[in-house]
């Protein structure tokens, strides 16, 4: 079946307000120590960390955008970290050409939603959401 279009939008179903909206996820990615994500990492969605204080580097702009290759200007992706350890806290840090926006910690048993939005050649925005 197509996806309906128009000039207002976008409709994915056949519009039944009841219906699931069902997607597919891989099997989250687990780090335990300091890491710097994969571009296939990162895009995954959901990233769980249980180690020691540490910093969860993104992957430079130019491999995801060789993953991504056909991301235009807003493009976007959303992700998820998941500290799932007891006491440490784990850091995001931005790989080149990315820009953080928001709270960069992620304190322990807490999650954290980011949205990854493609802003010029070579430059991606990550925008903590929760």
């Amino acid at each position: 079946m197509a996806i309906p279009n128009g000039s207002g939008g976008y409709q994915v179903g056949d519009g039944n307000l009841a219906e699931v909206n069902m997607s597919v996820q891989a099997t989250p990615v687990a780090k335990t120590a300091a890491a710097v994500l994969t571009a296939a990492e990162l895009t995954n969605g959901i990233v769980t960390y249980s180690g020691a204080v540490a910093n969860i580097t993104l992957p430079t702009v130019a491999l995801t955008e060789a993953l991504v290759s056909s991301a235009k200007v807003n493009s976007s992706f959303d992700f998820s970290i998941i500290n799932i350890g007891g006491t440490n806290t784990a850091t995001v840090v931005a790989g080149t050409g990315w820009t953080l926006v928001g709270v960069v910690t992620v304190l322990a048993l807490v999650s954290s939603t980011w949205r990854a939005v493609k802003t010029g050649d070579g430059a991606w925005s990550a925008y903590r959401l929760a």
